[in-house]
């Protein structure tokens, strides 16, 4: 078996996309409740007008701004009101000098109006007449057609994550099926004589589980669809058999274990047997995350992904690989990293970079604090107690006590 250079993360990432930029990802058109959690394949652009006609943010009377000139609590101005708007018909009235129309929140405000005073400024002085209290400007408490939306404005764009507020801007434009791209479909092992299911206890020697879960539970932050997951002891035959009947139906197998240099350590062979294009990548220039393996099989389409054994690694490389790939295959945006300042200093990996995790705390000033969460990348709660992680240069020293880092929220 060839045996590649370590590779840095840029080096990984572009393998990476060297492999799969012939595939991209399928789509699939949705209903807009059924898309919420999904990422646009296409641009959505305005075919009309949100809102189509001039609408009252208040109950209140439409008036000419011109007529409430110098209207005041002491000095009112009386207007004649000519009618009434329904809520949800046409202002089919004209309004002249000298008169005004009530108009509900949300009504349509009828033409030779351009302003809407307020109830709460206005007083019933007869049947057929209000005072008003307070002068009003052109435009005041009235949303003009496509304030919202305009005829052809792009309002969401390829990439985007649909949330419950682009649902509800769908829903405005009568958009009721969207393109959406098909998660990745992905597959879990964890490998290790030592593993033990959460719910049984562990004898002398034996570790609950946790990469199967940790990283089950990762794919869905993602909205990926888990397909397979299972727990096997250390045996290369039965790897083999595992992961070539997963690649049948998956984007992803993830191989957690077995990736290091030990005797009983074979993901990397079993990889490099089942991909059409070998192993690309033995190595991430990364601490923790060195034992990474990554290869792909064109047949399948299939990504094969090993990742270290230590649960803290493990998911921290299944964010900066998987994370990242499904980002550059959708267009979908990278959350914005948080600005801190480092709290103290710490030492890096020569010719590596290093994933600090941190906790975020406030600062005297305004500033973050980026506090290290100090352990071994064995422990599930060096990522518990961390809010995010930073990533040093790869010839970097370390990072220095009031040094600026971004902090990418995990």
């Amino acid at each position: 078996m060839k045996l590649l250079k370590v590779d840095t993360i840029d080096e990984a990432r572009g393998k990476l996309t060297d492999v799969l930029k012939e595939k991209g990802r399928k789509s699939a058109v949705k209903g807009i409740l059924d898309a919420a959690g999904y990422v646009l394949a296409e641009d959505i652009r305005a075919e009309e007008p949100v809102p189509a006609f001039r609408r009252s943010t208040v109950d209140g009377y439409a008036v000419r701004a011109l007529d409430t000139g110098g209207a005041s609590e002491n000095m009112p101005v009386f207007l004649k009101i000519t009618g009434e708007v329904k809520m949800g018909q046409p202002a089919e009235m004209k309004v002249a000098a000298g008169e005004c129309v009530y108009v509900p929140t949300g009504g349509m405000v009828p033409d030779g109006t351009d302003a809407v005073v307020m109830v709460e400024y206005c007083e019933l002085f007869s049947s057929d007449e209000t005072a008003i209290y307070k002068a009003a400007a052109p435009g005041t408490n009235v949303v003009q057609p496509g304030e919202d939306m305009k005829a052809g404005e792009l309002i969401l764009s390829r990439g985007r994550k649909i949330r419950h507020q682009e649902t509800g801007a769908l829903a405005a434009l009568g958009i009721t099926e969207v393109p959406v791209y098909e998660p990745f479909c992905i597959s879990i092992i964890s490998t290790g004589d030592e593993l033990v299911s959460p719910s049984d206890e562990p004898y002398p020697g034996q570790v609950r589980d946790i990469n199967t879960y940790g990283l089950h539970a990762q794919a869905l932050k993602w909205n990926f669809r888990v397909r397979h997951e299972t727990v096997l002891r250390d045996d290369r035959a039965l790897l083999m058999h595992t992961v070539k009947a997963f690649m049948a139906d998956s984007d992803i197998v993830v191989v957690s274990g077995g990736s290091s240099q030990g005797k009983k350590d074979v993901t990397a062979s079993v990889i490099e047997e089942l991909a059409s294009e070998g192993v690309f990548t033995h190595g991430l220039a990364l601490k923790p995350g060195k034992p990474t393996i990554t290869g792909y099989d064109k047949p399948s389409e299939t990504l094969l992904l090993g990742l270290p054994g230590h649960p803290a690694a493990a998911m921290i490389v299944f964010e900066i690989l998987a994370g990242w790939l499904w980002r550059n295959l959708t267009g979908e945006k990278e959350a914005f990293g948080i600005p801190a300042v480092m709290s103290t200093n710490v030492p890096a990996a020569p010719g590596r970079q290093t994933c600090q995790l941190v906790k975020i705390e406030r600062g005297k000033g305004a500033e973050n604090l980026a506090v290290p969460v100090l352990g071994r990348s064995g422990l599930i709660t060096t990522l518990t107690k961390a809010d995010g992680y930073v990533l040093t240069g790869e010839h970097a020293e370390g990072l220095k006590r009031g040094e600026h880092v971004t902090v990418y929220q995990l």
